[in-house]
């Protein structure tokens, strides 16, 4: 989420400040200057259309200087709080000047008179454009929390009996809460779920609460643990938002661009079957004209299975999502579906739309979508190859590239077991349909699996191994993207999806400090090795040895 430069200010200042800009302050310098003559005020007006703000107070003098001008130049000065009449005995030496230049010079130092310096009330290293600046986001970021109600909170919530406060400072993106350090006085669990129960008696759902690591702690909490802090944010500034109607538009659209994604993955799987103007076209990079569409139509019915088998996956990771945020109350967006012409979609883009409780919770959701899917993609690969070796489905089957194998270290030493090293080891391989929807699902679960930003894998990785951790994994996980290690030719497009859509991570729990457990880190940790298993591709040398494929050259 991109930020601004924080910032603030007040209504009477906004008022001063914008008053002299536009198009009253252009018309009153130019009268001004028809009437006087003043040399600074056409320099004025020249500055005026090149710029849009204009700082400081400008203060003309008049060559002319008749009693009658006098007088009205002297209301136009004070109405507009830009320019007023100096002194007469100083026009009078200026005008005595024999150059004119020399002249100009004078007039030019003499009609802007001397400011005192402002001290900006944000600090000495600011001038008065940042100081504006800060005050205008102050205004326009996210309401704070109002300060009686942090008296009162230390007041009647915290004490010697649960936490004892010692100091406050920001919390939240824009500094727009209040986080309370001090000393833990008891269980955090049990103090933790105390606060929450008072706060809401107090305050009512006006706040949330959340208790958080410490941030720049020296040590870790003497009962155990880290040291624990606790913040406060308005609950509609720390909750999503609804989804709005245009959200619904768009998830519609990329479900329907999805859809044809996926048909079109089960027409080209049926490569040897296309007519050869279609094959050249998608496979021949100097291909230019493209071929008549029609040409593809009687292919659209054979492509369904596929295509059906392909978005039936992910729809299963979505339910996998949706069964686990049930029970735990927490609502979950519309997905956001991926296509993808050589996967069939990339996954989808699902928000959590109400606070997570803890890391337990996120763990949970964020693994349950992902081994759904992949379970009934292992169902469908599985069948698929014993299916590919059953003669009595030869008329189902498909040839693909034996290359393709090549793509998972995993999936490919699994189809050499199960189809022989004779079926492997040549140019093509006769598979039935179910084996490359199961494919595309696990490859695409996979990917969604990736230990980074707001993956399932990097919110699995930040609930069970905290933030810090998440980072060292994204790291890593963008460096073996961008080298192609992970992912083989869909590393690049993939890696620019996370980077454009996904890279930020997911927000603190309202319980972000009690652990996960070991059982659920055991299983990530298991997970994350199968992905990297199954997104690592065979080199050409290991495929041959191993009998994935036929290579030719090394």
């Amino acid at each position: 989420m991109g930020t601004l430069t924080s910032c603030s200010f007040s209504a009477a200042n906004l008022k001063l400040r914008l008053n002299p800009i536009g198009c009253c302050f252009r018309e009153r310098i130019q009268l001004f200057e028809r009437k006087n003559n003043c040399y600074l005020c056409k320099d004025i007006l020249k500055r005026q259309q090149n710029s849009h703000r204009i700082f400081g107070r400008f203060k003309c003098f008049s060559t002319n200087g008749d009693a009658g001008s006098d007088g009205e130049d002297d209301n136009l000065a004070k109405k507009s709080n830009l320019a007023t009449a100096a002194s007469r005995d100083e026009a009078e030496e200026r005008s005595s000047s024999s150059s004119s230049n020399d002249f100009d010079s004078e007039k030019s130092r003499a009609s802007i008179s001397p400011q005192p310096p402002t001290t900006s009330p944000v600090g000495p290293g600011y001038n008065n454009f940042q100081v504006d600046s800060f005050k205008l986001m102050e205004l326009l970021g996210p309401e704070k929390v109002d300060p009686s109600d942090v008296k009162l909170v230390k007041e009647k919530l915290f004490g010697y009996s649960t936490f004892w406060v010692t100091r406050e400072e920001p919390f939240g993106d824009l500094g727009e809460g209040i986080l309370f350090l001090g000393n833990l006085r008891g269980n955090r669990e049990e103090v933790f779920a105390k606060l929450q129960s008072q706060l809401a008696e107090l305050m009512g759902d006006k706040y949330n609460l959340f208790m958080v690591e410490e941030p720049n702690s020296e040590g870790p909490d003497p009962r155990g643990g880290p040291r624990v802090s606790f913040g406060m944010l308005w609950k509609e500034v720390s909750e999503p938002g609804p989804t709005t109607l245009w959200q619904y538009v768009i998830a519609l659209l990329l479900f329907l661009l999805t859809i044809g994604s996926s048909v079109e993955l089960g027409i080209a799987s049926q490569i040897n079957r296309l007519p050869p103007e279609v094959v050249k076209y998608f496979t021949d990079p100097n291909a230019i004209e493209p071929p008549d569409m029609q040409l593809l139509y009687p292919f659209v019915e054979s492509a369904l299975p596929l295509a059906y088998g392909v978005l039936g996956v992910q729809l299963f990771h979505e339910v996998g999502h949706f069964l686990a945020a049930f029970p735990k109350k927490v609502k979950l967006s519309i997905p956001y579906f991926i296509p993808n012409i050589t996967l069939g979609n990339f996954g989808a883009i699902t928000q959590f739309k109400s606070i997570l409780p803890d890391r337990k919770t996120q763990v949970d959701i964020s693994l349950a979508g992902p081994f759904a899917g992949a379970a009934l993609s292992s169902s469908m690969f599985t069948v698929g190859l014993l299916l590919s070796s059953n003669p009595d489905a030869a008329g189902d089957l498909v040839q693909v590239p034996s290359m393709l194998f090549q793509g998972s270290l995993l999936l490919g030493l699994i189809s050499r077991a199960t189809l022989g090293y004779v079926a492997m080891h040549a140019a093509t391989v006769s598979i039935h349909p179910l084996v490359i929807a199961g494919w595309c699902g696990l490859t695409t679960s996979a990917f969604n699996m990736l230990p980074v930003g707001c993956l399932d894998g990097g919110r699995a990785v930040q609930g069970a191994f905290g933030k810090n951790a998440l980072i060292g994994f994204g790291l890593t996980t963008y460096t073996l993207l961008g080298l192609g290690v992970l992912g083989g030719p869909l590393s690049l497009p993939w890696g620019l999806y996370v980077l454009i859509c996904q890279r930020t991570p997911e927000k603190p729990c309202l319980n972000d400090v009690t652990e996960v457990g070991t059982w659920r880190r055991a299983v990530l940790t298991v997970a994350i090795f199968l992905v990297a298993l199954t997104l690592l591709p065979v080199w050409d040398e290991l495929a041959e040895e191993l009998g994935i494929g036929l290579v030719t050259t090394f």
